[in-house]
């Protein structure tokens, strides 16, 4: 039987994709686990969550609460593949200007070729 790493293809593992925040990740990771699969998971907890009749505002924060760290440890390994400090996810907190810079610098620039001070450059 296949294990979902092995049949996704996924290096590192997905578990180590999600919650470690070392390493380096290739753009198309980012936009598939670091936008797409929040995205998605957060439809489904919120609708889980409604059927539920969990009011929405407590829905909202666990939702954020369960994909907080994922999506961190994910955006941490983008910027560590551009060769910039994991603070940089802070970028993020500058109305506006901070969430387009974010999903231009990790979404549109490759990464630095070679490896770099935070690993070997992802394939």
């Amino acid at each position: 039987m296949l294990k979902l790493e092995e049949a996704l293809d996924i290096d590192p593992p997905l578990w180590r994709l999600l919650l470690d925040p070392r390493g380096r990740i290739a753009r198309g990771t980012w936009w598939l686990y670091g936008l797409l699969l929040p995205l998605g998971l957060g439809l489904l907890l919120h609708a889980l969550l409604g059927i539920a009749r969990v009011r929405a505002e407590v829905s909202e924060h666990l939702v954020n609460l369960v994909l907080l760290w994922p999506t961190l440890a994910v955006s941490i390994k983008r910027w560590h593949d551009r060769d910039k400090s994991g603070w940089w996810v802070l970028i993020v907190l500058v109305p506006v200007v901070g969430w387009l810079a974010a999903i231009v610098v990790n979404g549109c620039l490759p990464g630095t070729p070679g490896p770099n001070r935070y690993g070997q450059e992802p394939r």
